[in-house]
């Protein structure tokens, strides 16, 4: 048997093809008979994204050992409006209350996980998650120190330089780099996967709404980001994988303070397109700056 494992209840397919024509990978094709079948080569080209098992009407198809019956069903009945209102009243909330959330919900953001898109379906992130505020404050209090340390001494002048003018405050019990947030989560990515400059921002940007949802505040964390990233030896307390490099940091708790209201944005610069422009006449430098973005 192979890993592919397409199996087809011929009792409850319709031949309807749906399955066939929304796989990317060209892995399934019509078989003599009309029903679904591996196509030649087609178990080297997929890359597992399942969507013939989302789409097929009747639950005919399982794979890779993946049966419709423990999937669930899908009910648009999602209001745009409501969704729109949650992406409006987000905010990096800096100020928690020193406790854990509740676990109903710190199992559900876990859960949630699973399913945030990665490129090619890739799915090489590792989730380093502090879940409980007694390991969350030893892990605040190593690492203050470690900073303050390094900043005093001028042991790592990148660090000195980026957080020198914190000291003070550091050393007066502030806490600058956590924010009083009683949980974090680390993305990595594998360090040869496809997209791995984009899917942990992907992956935390699905993790900081649904947590919205639930009245759970989030913070994306740049300086812990910078330390993780600038002193790789702290890796090892969050078990990050050596195959894998650091995506991103997120704090998130439930918070001290409610906002009552959205802000007011002022506007982005948004192009309609339509007609074809002109090709651009750069010259070599202005080539690299588009392409590295420098």
């Amino acid at each position: 048997m192979t890993e592919m494992n397409l199996i087809i209840d011929k009792e409850k397919c319709v031949k309807c093809g749906l399955c066939i024509k929304d796989c990317s990978a060209k892995s399934i094709e019509f078989g003599e008979d009309g029903f679904p079948v591996v196509a030649q080569n087609g178990e080297k080209r997929c890359f597992k994204c399942q969507h013939c098992l989302s789409i097929c009407p009747t639950g005919a198809l399982s794979i890779f050992g993946k049966n419709p019956e423990n999937s669930n069903s899908i009910e648009n009945s999602i209001n745009p409006d409501d969704l729109l209102s949650l992406i409006q009243s987000r905010r990096s909330v800096r100020h928690y209350k020193h406790e854990n959330i509740a676990p109903e919900k710190m199992e559900k953001l876990k859960n949630m996980l699973k399913y945030v898109p990665t490129g090619c379906n890739n799915h090489g992130l590792h989730f380093s998650v502090i879940d409980d505020v007694e390991v969350m404050d030893k892990f605040r209090e190593k690492i203050n120190k470690r900073v303050i340390n390094v900043i005093s001494n001028n042991t790592v002048k990148l660090v000195t330089k980026k957080f020198g003018h914190y000291i003070d405050a550091m050393k007066n019990g502030e806490d600058i780099l956590f924010r009083t947030a009683p949980h974090m989560v680390v993305v990595s990515v594998e360090k040869n996967a496809p997209c791995k400059d984009i899917d942990p921002t992907i992956a935390l940007s699905y993790f900081e709404l649904y947590a919205q949802s639930m009245e759970i505040g989030t913070c994306w964390c740049g300086l812990v980001y910078w330390l993780l990233t600038m002193m790789p030896e702290l890796q090892g307390l969050l078990e990050i994988p050596e195959t894998h490099k650091i995506g991103y940091v997120m704090l998130f708790g439930n918070p001290e303070n409610k906002y009552t209201r959205t802000p007011q944005p002022k506007d982005v610069p948004i192009v309609s397109v339509k007609k074809e422009g002109k090709e651009l006449n750069l010259t070599f430098i202005q080539k690299v700056k588009r392409i590295f973005g420098k």
